[in-house]
């Protein structure tokens, strides 16, 4: 089931946070991460096909902007005893065998995901310097099963944007992929 994700206002600030890397097994903040340049927020998993249609080019992006100052944290929030896919010692596999340039934290409680109002897989924020929101949205049009290729374009636009210190885009492209799996409480 595919699922669109609610649009946060642009401007907030960026949630605070403590999540264990399933790469190096230590906690991490959202301030021991972020950018005095910005910082982008991703929560994926292993299992979606809309993550899995875009991996290759989110850890180019992150390669590459990671020299412009630019800091990429990719966050896991999906119900592992529903999607055991995404388990902690697989996301540890996935992330070593597509060579994360970025950690890969384990939202075990779903309470950053619901602090970001995040709602699907991709789903993607840009942060600036000083934690503000200045893009929420898709990377860009691209879909498992489509012929439009994927490019970043979206993502890539909002970050050349915020290196530029110009505005927020105006366009900001809800995210189109798998729902987070919430747990049944």
């Amino acid at each position: 089931m595919s699922m669109e994700n609610h649009t946060l206002n642009i401007g907030d600030k960026a949630p605070s946070f403590m999540l264990q890397d399933t790469i190096s097994s230590n906690y991490m903040s959202y301030e021991d991460l972020r950018s005095d340049s910005g910082t982008v927020v991703m929560f994926i998993c292993n299992h979606c096909p809309y993550v899995i249609h875009v991996f290759r080019e989110i850890v180019d992006m992150a390669n590459e902007y990671k020299s412009r100052g630019i800091q990429f944290i990719a966050i896991s929030s999906n119900d592992i005893e529903t999607y055991p896919d995404d388990a902690p010692d697989k996301m540890k596999i996935v992330a070593k065998v597509l060579k994360f340039p970025f950690p890969y934290l384990y939202d075990k409680r779903q309470e950053v995901a619901r602090q970001f109002d995040a709602q699907c897989t991709p789903e993607f924020y840009l942060f600036t310097g000083n934690n503000k929101l200045y893009y929420h949205g898709r990377l860009d049009d691209s879909k498992p099963g489509s012929e439009i290729p994927v490019t970043g374009k979206d993502l890539r636009n909002a970050l050349n944007l915020l290196i530029q210190k110009e505005e927020a885009p105006q366009a900001q492209y809800p995210s189109i992929g798998c729902s987070i799996k919430w747990k049944n409480n």
